[in-house]
């Protein structure tokens, strides 16, 4: 067996874990293979809204193991908290989630380094959620880390220890930024004796010979593909390879094992925080589109940007990550306007391009625009694409054949009901 890969195509919050949710019954193992907290995956169904920040979205399914990555990073505060707020639901915390002995630990210090860097940065921040994610990515890459299998280590102590006051050192240099540690740590280690009494394995080692047994795994990633450290809109981006790549090295899985690879993309354009947008609308229509589909950050509850679709970025995201299907998002919130913009190429010093050039920060863009008829029509309640009006169909006609790959998903709203199959209409 191979891997499935899902991941985002475009700044983030597209709306990977619905999908997730949504496939999850067709899967044996849902993997999370990279990001952290950073991460907001909302979740609806039967009238109630979940947003999980570590814990993979296959998490409310039965029978399905979900297991945490190596590639993440775990904030044992935040998890405990996630933990806590799923007891209402009955899942068997102990049998459903594994968490891998390699995915490195988020300790109060780096949200602190987080804090104060992003606070020296003044207007020049990058628009960090603050969680202390690239942080523990340094001290990872710097081989300073602790990972999640050092708990179990009688020297814990004192390796947290030795790591804190190296961080203690570095916030000495950022003048006039308070702090007081001691409130924090009571809750991480309370965090950690939760970590303790769960299941950590090598997940590499297991996630093989889960595939070599027949078992069907879904990746799941985080953030969104112009957000990778390597390939997005740096130094506007996340702090690891959101891209089908990082499923390697974030669950440990070789490339050959790779199945297909289900890129999804919002109808429209969002981003949370600073950094380059071509297609940011900064006018009434901007706002409608925020209004319509209530974009707010699941994780720091900022206002999104809004703005229109982004083929360029789109077919480079496509390139990079290998996808061999879509799943559109939020159709429904495009059924305001009465005509949708789709952003073609970008003009820039008189030159047009169809791909994302390397740097986009502080050039002019100008965006390029091909307009389409909107279909003016409630998708909600729709439960067949075939019943969809001839405009949408249009549109999604449109985007399989710029995009050279298949729309087969159709998400109509935020319910897992609201999810249309559209194998028919895209083949």
């Amino acid at each position: 067996m191979k891997v499935d890969v899902l991941l985002g195509l475009q700044w983030g919050d597209e709306g990977k874990g619905k999908i997730v949710d949504v496939l999850t019954p067709q899967y044996d193992i849902i993997a999370r293979f990279q990001g952290g907290p950073n991460a907001g995956h909302t979740l609806e169904f039967e009238g109630i809204k979940h947003v999980l920040h570590t814990i993979p979205s296959g998490i409310f399914r039965k029978n399905v193991l979900n297991v945490i990555g190596n590639g993440v990073v775990i904030d044992p505060v935040i998890f405990q908290k996630e933990i806590e707020k799923l007891a209402p639901f009955n899942i068997d915390i102990q049998k459903n989630l594994v968490i891998s002995r390699r995915a490195h630990l988020i300790l109060p210090t780096h949200r602190l380094l987080d804090a104060a860097s992003e606070a020296a940065k003044g207007k020049n921040k990058i628009g960090s959620t603050l969680k202390g994610i690239g942080p523990t990515y340094m001290d990872k890459t710097g081989r300073n880390g602790l990972r999640v299998g050092d708990i179990f280590s009688p020297r814990f102590r004192e390796k947290y220890q030795a790591l804190v006051e190296k961080h203690i050192g570095i916030l000495k240099h950022h003048e006039g930024f308070e702090y007081n540690l001691s409130e924090l740590e009571p809750a991480f280690f309370e965090g950690i004796n939760l970590l303790k009494s769960l299941t950590c394995i090598d997940s590499e080692l297991f996630l093989n010979q889960e595939l070599k047994a027949g078992k069907k795994v879904l990746a799941e990633g985080a953030q969104g593909t112009l957000l990778d450290i390597d390939f997005g809109s740096y130094p506007f981006v996340t702090s690891s390879n959101t891209i089908t790549a990082g499923t390697c090295t974030g669950l440990g899985v070789a490339p050959t094992k790779i199945g297909s690879v289900i890129g999804i993309f919002k109808a429209y354009c969002t981003r949370v925080g600073s950094g380059p947008f071509p297609t940011e609308l900064h006018d009434e229509t901007g706002e409608e589109m925020r209004r319509e589909g209530n974009e707010f950050g699941s994780t720091t509850g900022r206002p999104r940007r809004c703005g229109w679709i982004d083929l360029p970025a789109l077919k480079y995201a496509i390139m990079i990550n290998g996808v061999t299907e879509l799943s559109m998002m939020k159709a429904d919130v495009l059924s305001i306007f009465d005509t949708i913009k789709v952003c073609t190429h970008y003009e820039i010093e008189g030159k047009l391009y169809d791909y994302m050039p390397y740097d986009i920060e502080g050039i002019e863009i100008k965006p390029v625009y091909k307009e389409l008829k909107g279909w003016k029509t409630d998708l909600t309640q729709l439960d067949d694409i075939n019943s969809a009006p001839a405009e949408l169909k249009e549109y999604i006609s449109y985007l399989e054949a710029e995009l050279e790959v298949p729309i087969t998903v159709v998400s109509v709203g935020p319910d897992r009901k609201q999810t249309l199959k559209n194998l028919e209409l895209s083949r």
